[in-house]
């Protein structure tokens, strides 16, 4: 089966050859025609299974006839990565359609995209919390729209946007198509499907397991010698991308410049950084200016890089569904991956469930030459920090 089959427009199908998309995957398979049906979905598939494509492809096709310059399709998807990965596919996919499309969200100055709305496009793609900024002081008029698209539903829930949903439900004509898009099924998602898709079509494509292109590995260790043990791996470990993720901020911070102070090429992405930095951090990651990306799971959900060779799970994710989040950036497009989670002594309740997830025995490495007894270093600079501070608080003290 071949792109031709979908009926297509040529000034879609001549991207679609340009980008070397030959054979729709599965997910693909079965939305595509459903959704040019005008039919709403549920979509349920992997990480990496080529779900925007799934839904962006067909948009296009529908959109072609009908009004421009005013809102006929809205996308909602949880992070400003994914809206600007899902925006720039829009962008090449639509290059020949002559419809326009804007990325929306916080972060930045609002002047470009106020600017850019009031010229006029077709397609949005937007963060809840900015998309209901610009609802509430009429920036954005969506009384015309037909398409509506909730991605990476299940995310969305994780970060607590379900009120933010169901304000933009408020500004949408009931009458339209939604189409609903996930890698995992919790019962919130349920509950979110009966609440806004109609009669919708079910689209399951083994999305309950890890993908099969994936070796997974544990790494049993100390806290305190996580870092130490990461540099050993990192040095036996072949040079294509590798992507990194730790539970928090800070500590991904400090581990991206550790790895640097090592002779590493690393950067740190996570949520305190500014939207210019943020997207220079995943643009050098993209193009190979930088090898190593350590992340918090801001990431999981917007690094579109097909031959990333390995996931390491610095610290254990709290849920089977971030795990397979998190290992889904890798074994992707064909690609071969492996993903290494470290574990300690607190996380082996964590792990028995993800071996249900996964539906094997995670098997453990050791990493020779590795010395797995070492003693915890005191850390002389904290010491010398709170040495220093009640210095401060004496003088203080004193003074008064």
């Amino acid at each position: 089966m071949s792109f031709t089959s979908f009926h297509l427009a040529k000034s879609i199908l001549s991207q679609v050859e340009v980008l070397k998309y030959t054979h729709p995957t599965p997910i693909q398979r079965r939305a595509i025609p459903i959704v040019l049906q005008g039919k709403d979905v549920m979509g349920l598939a992997q990480t990496g299974t080529g779900k925007t494509a799934a839904f962006v492809l067909p948009i296009l096709q529908q959109l072609l006839q009908g009004p421009r310059n005013t809102i006929r399709a809205l996308i909602i998807a949880p992070t400003r990565e994914l809206v600007e990965q899902t925006n720039a596919f829009i962008t090449i996919f639509g290059k020949q359609t002559g419809l326009r499309s804007l990325a929306v969200y916080g972060g930045i100055n609002s002047y470009n995209q106020i600017k850019t709305l009031r010229k006029g496009v077709e397609i949005v793609v937007a963060c809840p919390g900015r998309m209901i900024d610009h609802l509430q002081h009429h920036v954005i008029d969506l009384k015309h729209l037909e398409i509506l698209v909730l991605d990476e539903a299940d995310r969305m829930f994780d970060m607590g946007f379900l009120p933010d949903i169901k304000k933009i439900l408020h500004f949408i004509p009931a009458k339209r198509q939604t189409l609903l898009f996930s890698a995992t099924m919790p019962e919130s998602i349920q509950k979110l499907a009966y609440s806004v898709l109609r009669d919708p079509c079910l689209i399951e494509i083994e999305y309950t397991t890890p993908l099969k292109s994936i070796t997974h590995f544990l790494f049993p260790v100390e806290q305190h010698l996580k870092t130490s043990l990461l540099l050993k791996i990192l040095e036996n470990t072949a040079s294509g991308p590798i992507l990194i993720f730790t539970r928090t901020k800070h500590r991904a911070k400090n581990l991206g410049e550790n790895l640097k102070r090592n002779g590493f090429s690393a950067i740190a992405l996570q949520g305190n950084l500014s939207q210019n930095k943020r997207k220079a951090a995943l643009n050098g990651f993209r193009d190979g200016s930088f090898q190593i990306l350590v992340a918090t799971d801001i990431a999981a959900r917007g690094i579109d890089v097909s031959n990333i060779t390995h996931v390491i799970n610095y610290d254990i994710p709290d849920t089977p569904d971030a795990y397979t989040h998190r290992t889904g950036r890798t074994g992707r497009a064909g690609n071969k991956g492996e993903a290494f989670t470290f574990v300690t002594q607190d996380d082996l309740k964590i792990v028995h469930t993800l071996e249900r997830h996964v539906g094997v025995e995670l098997k453990c490495r050791t990493v020779n030459n590795f010395n797995y007894n070492a003693e915890r270093k005191p850390d002389t600079n904290r010491y010398s920090r709170g040495y220093q501070t009640q210095s401060r608080r004496k003088k203080r003290v004193k003074a008064s």
